[in-house]
C-alpha cells in the first residue's frame, strides 16, 4: 500500500526554483535589524540613521507608550486569546475604538489587526459581485486587493484625476452600489488625495467613499485627525475612514471609523474581523497613550513639517527629481531599478537606511529612494543624508 509521501514532489520544487530565478534582477532581500525603531537603527552592531521608518511622531518607543504596554501585558498577558466576537474583546480595546471615534469626529469605530485585513473586510462587507468599486491607480496593494476580493467590478482611474473618475463612474449601470476608494496620503508619492472633488463626485452618483488614511492618521489636519480634518471635511463627505495604529501612533492594527450601522454591518460580515484573533490589549493600551500624546503635543508635527520644509529646500540643489510631497514621505525618482539598489546601498555603506522601491510595487521606469522623514530626525541628520547623496550623485 502506497504512502502519501512516497510520490516525489521534487517537480514542485523545481517549478518554486524557476520561477524565483526570473525574479534575480528584482529580487527583494530582507535585512534584520535590532533594536528599538526610531530615527536610528541598529544592523549587526552597527548604527544606522534610519529614514525608512513610518513612525513618523517617533511614538514606536516613547516611554509612557512602552509603560503603557509592558503594565497592560502584566495585567492581562500577551495575546487576546479569541476572536473579539469570541472572548478576545476586551475593556480596552473598546475604550480605544471609542476614543479613536472621537478623534475623527465620527460615532463609532471599529479595530482590525492589520490595515490589510480591514481593507479587504471593509470593501467585501459593502460591494458584491454585481457592484462597482472605483480605485486611483496609485491606490495601495490592499485596496486593490479588497476590490478583487469583494468579486465587484473593479475600475481604476488615472491618478488623483477626478475628471477621468467622473467619466468612468458615469457609465456604471442603474442599480448597483458604487464604492470610490482612495489613499488620503499615497504611500509611494507623498501626495494627498484630493478628497472634496471625490466626495463631490460620490454625492452626484449615490456612491461610497472610502479613504485609507494610513499614512494621514496622527499627521495631517487638526490635531493629526487625518486627511479629512486637512480639508475640513466631515463623516457626511467621508463615510468610510479607514486608519492604521502602526505608522504615526507607533503601534500595530487598523481601524474603521464611520456611523453606528457601518459598524454594525462591519461586525456582522467583516470576515477579516470576524475570523481573527483580536490584537494584544497590552496593545491598545499602548496606542491609547500614543493617541494622547499626539494630540497632546503638537509641537512634534511642527518639527515634523519643518523638517520637511528643510529637506525639500537642501535636496533642490541636487541632480535628483524630487516628487511634490507636502508630506513626510519624500520620494526621489531614479528610473532604474538597478541604479536605486546602488544608490540605496551606497548610503547603507555610509550608516544611512534609505529604501529603493522597485516595480512592481511602484510603475515602471519609476524606481525611487523613499525617504520618510519623522520627528524624532534632527536637522543634523538630514543634513549628513543630503551630504551623502550629493555625494553618490557623482560617481553614480
Amino acid at each position: 500500500m502506497k504512502t502519501i509521501h512516497e510520490k516525489p514532489i521534487t517537480y514542485k520544487i523545481s517549478d518554486l526554483e524557476a520561477r524565483l530565478n526570473e525574479r534575480r534582477d528584482n529580487y527583494r532581500e530582507r535585512k534584520i535589524f535590532d533594536g528599538a525603531t526610531g530615527a536610528e537603527i541598529f544592523f549587526n552592531g552597527r548604527r544606522l540613521i534610519n529614514f525608512s521608518s513610518n513612525d513618523y511622531l517617533g511614538l514606536a518607543n516613547h516611554p509612557q507608550v512602552v509603560e503603557a504596554f509592558v503594565a497592560e501585558a502584566r495585567r492581562s498577558g500577551i495575546g487576546a486569546g479569541a476572536a473579539h466576537l469570541i472572548t478576545g474583546h476586551r475593556a480596552i480595546h473598546h475604550q480605544l475604538e471609542e476614543e479613536l471615534a472621537a478623534f475623527t469626529g465620527r460615532p463609532r469605530a471599529l479595530l482590525f489587526s492589520s490595515g490589510y485585513l480591514a481593507n479587504l473586510g471593509i470593501i467585501a462587507a459593502l460591494c458584491g459581485r454585481h457592484d462597482w468599486i472605483f480605485s486611483d491607480r496609485l491606490n495601495h496593494a490592499s485596496l486593490i486587493d479588497g476590490a478583487r476580493y469583494s468579486g465587484a467590478r473593479l475600475v481604476r482611474y488615472s491618478h488623483n484625476n477626478v475628471a477621468d473618475l467622473a467619466v468612468r463612474i458615469a457609465q456604471a449601470p442603474a442599480g448597483r452600489e458604487l464604492l470610490i476608494v482612495t489613499d488620503g496620503v499615497f504611500s509611494m508619492d507623498g501626495d494627498i488625495a484630493p478628497v472634496p472633488d471625490l466626495a463631490r463626485v460620490a454625492r452626484s452618483h449615490g456612491a461610497w467613499l472610502m479613504v485609507d488614511d494610513a499614512h494621514g492618521v496622527g499627521v495631517m489636519g487638526r490635531d493629526g485627525r487625518g486627511t479629512p480634518s486637512h480639508h475640513g471635511l466631515s463623516i457626511a463627505d467621508v463615510p468610510v475612514l479607514m486608519g492604521t495604529l502602526g505608522k504615526a501612533l507607533g503601534g500595530a492594527g487598523a481601524f474603521v471609523a464611520g456611523s453606528a450601522a457601518l459598524i454594525e454591518t462591519l461586525i456582522q460580515e467583516a470576515r477579516t474581523y470576524i475570523y481573527t484573533t483580536a490584537s494584544p490589549p497590552a496593545l491598545a493600551a499602548a496606542i491609547r497613550v500614543a493617541l494622547q500624546i499626539a494630540q497632546s503635543e503638537p509641537e512634534r508635527r511642527t518639527h515634523l513639517f519643518h523638517l520637511v520644509d528643510y529637506f525639500r529646500a537642501r535636496i533642490s540643489a541636487l541632480p535628483f527629481q524630487l516628487l511634490p510631497s507636502p508630506t513626510p514621505i519624500q520620494p526621489l525618482i531614479i528610473g532604474s531599478s538597478a541604479r536605486a539598489l546602488e544608490i540605496s546601498r551606497y548610503l547603507f555603506q555610509h550608516d544611512l537606511q534609505v529604501a529603493a522601491i522597485r516595480p512592481p510595487t511602484v510603475p515602471a521606469g519609476t524606481a525611487r529612494l523613499r525617504i520618510t522623514l519623522t520627528s524624532a530626525h534632527t536637522i543634523s541628520q538630514i543634513d549628513r543624508l543630503i551630504e551623502t547623496l550629493a555625494a553618490v550623485s557623482e560617481i553614480v
